[in-house]
Parts: C-alpha cells; structure tokens; sequence
C-alpha cells in the first residue's frame, strides 16, 4: 500500500505531465492560431475532466453558491493569468517562460501581506529575494537579450499571487469542481470573444491538439489539486519540477532552443525560494493544527 504522501507524489507527477503536454502543444499551435482561439479550445475541452469529478447529485444545483463575486473574480484574473503564460510560451524559449513560472509563490507570499495582512517573517523575506533575484538573472534587464516577451510570465506570477489568495479564502467552504467549472466557464467565455476578431478554423489534424490543450490543462489542475488535499507540501512539490525537466527537452528537442546558463543560475533561486516557503508554509499549518487541538 502506498503512503498518502507517495499518492501525492504520483498525482503531482501526472499534474506536471499534463501542463508539459499543455504548454509544448500550445507552443506548437501557437504558430498557426491566435492565442485567444487556443484559449477557447484550452476552456471549451477542458469541461471534459471537470464532469468525471462532479458529484451527481450536484447537477441540479452545481452553480448554487454564495461567493458567485469571488468566483468571478478568481475566475476570469485566473484567464487573464494563463492567458499571458500562453503568450509567454509563444515567444519565448519553453524553459525560459516555464522557469519564470515557478516563482510564483513568491508573488502569492507577496500578496498575502499586502492583502491578507500576513506577518513575513526573516526565512520567507529571504525567500522572496532569492527567488526574486532568480527572476531578474532569468529577465537580463539591461542587456539585448531582453525583451517585452520577458514580461509575460512575469504578468502570470502577478496575477497568480491574486489567484492564490482568492482560492485560499474559496476552499474554506466551496469544492473544487464547482471552482474549476466557474474558471473553465470564464475561460470558454473569454475565449468565444476573441473568435470575433480573428478565428481560424482548425484542420482536422489540428483539432486533435486542440482537444487536448484543454483536457491536459484541465487534468493538471485537477490532480494538482488532488496532490495537494493527500500529500504533506514538502513531500509532493519536489515533484512538479518534473515539468522544468520536460520543458528543458522538449526545447531542445521540438523546438531547437538552447537555455542560456542563466536560465539554469535563476531556476536554481527560483526553486531554493520556493522551496523555504513551502517549508515554512508546512511548519507554519502544523503549528496551527497543533494549536487548535490544545
């Protein structure tokens, strides 16, 4: 029998698996189709894995709620958010923009003393340092390597940080599916209104890449989610990196690119940064726990 931690360990496995799927299709469809159109496609057929976790007797009532304004606002800030990691992955190196992603957490630790007014004490201070000097030794700022595409998976980390907040106050009393249908609701929503401006329609070998744009990115979230509730944070987050790994070969191997050494030099702080916060996240919980059953 496995442990609760070594079946978070195999979900968060399958949840990077399935956002590397994501993002090298994305890449690879990004040359032919519009952003937006993909994000249609990315909301459209990623309602595929959300039925199968639906409870059947929340059909009749699934949309009944009474944060229909937060979901809203986690929903279309999180479309907002994949929308710029999409631009990201089109224009720039796989590993670069999915680097540049992983430090997220730090926004999300960032955003919860602005917002949640939560004391950062002297370990998670120098995480946020480490992990933002990670980012700008990735950006280069200042050099011609630099450019606006840069940006984008910077403006993910941004709204990421909102994202973490709203879902941290959203799981105290909603389930997960009725989270991720709202968002995949918005995302197919969004999505229909850039068909408007510009639409191509996809070949029939295309549209099986589409399709699974949307059920992997789905699936990631999904399992990410399961990992989460049934591993310890420390014993399952080492495991999405596998998706760095992916993104790396993947560059190389699909798309010709070679990550600069300072993509290597700000992945290392950007994972040692987070890597503090989820410790002190995890210390930080079981203190808690330990408090309320005093």
């Amino acid at each position: 029998m496995l442990s609760s931690n070594q079946i978070g360990a195999v979900y968060m496995a399958i949840s990077a698996v399935s956002f590397s799927i994501m993002d090298i299709l994305v890449k690879i469809m990004s040359a032919s189709y519009p952003t937006g159109e993909i994000v249609f496609f990315r909301g459209l057929f990623g309602l595929i894995p959300i039925f199968f976790i639906i409870p059947r007797d929340r059909y009749k009532n699934l949309f009944q709620t009474k944060k229909l304004k937060m979901h809203l606002a986690r929903a279309f800030i999180g479309t907002f958010g994949m929308l710029w990691i999409f631009l990201a992955v089109k224009y720039l190196p796989i590993a670069e923009a999915i680097t540049i992603t992983f430090a997220a957490p730090v926004f999300a630790t960032i955003f919860s003393m602005i917002i949640l007014k939560e004391v950062i004490k002297l370990f998670r201070w120098v995480a946020i340092i480490i992990g933002l000097a990670g980012v700008v030794i990735i950006l280069k700022p200042g050099t011609e390597l630099f450019t606006v595409y840069s940006l984008f998976p910077l403006m993910f980390c941004l709204f990421f940080g909102i994202i973490a907040i709203l879902i941290k106050k959203l799981s105290k009393t909603e389930p997960d599916y009725l989270i991720a249908t709202f968002f995949t609701l918005v995302i197919i929503f969004c999505g229909s209104i850039s068909l408007f401006f510009e639409f191509k329609m996809p070949t029939a070998r295309d549209f099986v890449p589409l399709v699974l744009i949307g059920i992997a990115g789905s699936a990631g979230n999904i399992f990410l989610t399961m990992s989460l509730r049934k591993g310890s944070i420390s014993a399952v987050t080492p495991i999405k990196y596998l998706s760095l790994i992916i993104a790396t070969f993947a560059g190389v191997l699909i798309f010709d690119e070679i990550p600069y050494f300072t993509t290597y030099l700000g992945a290392a702080l950007i994972i040692a940064s987070s890597f503090i916060i989820f410790k002190r996240e995890e210390i930080k919980n079981k203190k808690t726990i330990i408090a309320r059953q005093v």
